[in-house]
């Protein structure tokens, strides 16, 4: 323990992960992310993150726009996949590995989000295979949810849930998430 009772990064057991798989510049890719979270055994019994889920989480908190991420940002996607694990793992009562697209907009809903029946059956038809939603694409629809909802509340000046946006813009928010 350092003077002031703060713990060193090198003391924080997340940091032996990061470390890892982090390159010389102190950042992880997606596809050192995926390697990390593999590693750290992260989806228990769920079948590991796929690499498109990882790019999804680095954008979500890439805030330099960098597609990639240092130990803080690490730290921050590590507490916040925690919490939807938790979620995850709630909603799946049968413990199947999926949740069916019922408890899915349940999930949603009870996370803050009002989507309506038809922009929910859009994400129902996005992530959903066979009917069932599985650890990765659960995760990969809330990041998209997250960062979607994020960007939007940034153009919703009035706080409305009315945004403008140039197309130019929108195509940067929409194909940086």
């Amino acid at each position: 323990m350092y003077p002031g009772g703060f713990p060193g990064q090198q003391q924080d057991p997340l940091y032996g992960y990061f470390t890892a798989v982090a390159g010389q510049d102190g950042q992880i890719s997606a596809e050192e992310l995926q390697a990390c979270l593999t590693q750290a055994n992260f989806s228990g019994g769920y079948r590991p993150f796929n690499i498109e889920t990882c790019r999804l989480m680095i954008s979500m908190l890439d805030r330099d726009m960098s597609c990639s991420m240092g130990f803080n940002e690490f730290k921050e996607l590590w507490a916040v996949l925690s919490g939807w694990k938790q979620h995850f793992m709630s909603i799946d009562r049968d413990m199947s590995g999926t949740v069916d697209p019922q408890e899915m907009s349940q999930a949603v809903s009870s996370m803050g989000y009002r989507l309506s029946p038809q922009a929910m059956n859009c994400v129902i038809k996005r992530y959903s295979s066979n009917g069932k939603i599985s650890f990765d694409d659960y995760v990969a629809c809330c990041v998209k949810l997250r960062s979607l909802t994020d960007v939007f509340r940034k153009r919703d000046q009035a706080q409305q849930g009315v945004a403008t946006f140039q197309y130019d813009d929108f195509i940067q928010c929409t194909m940086s998430i």
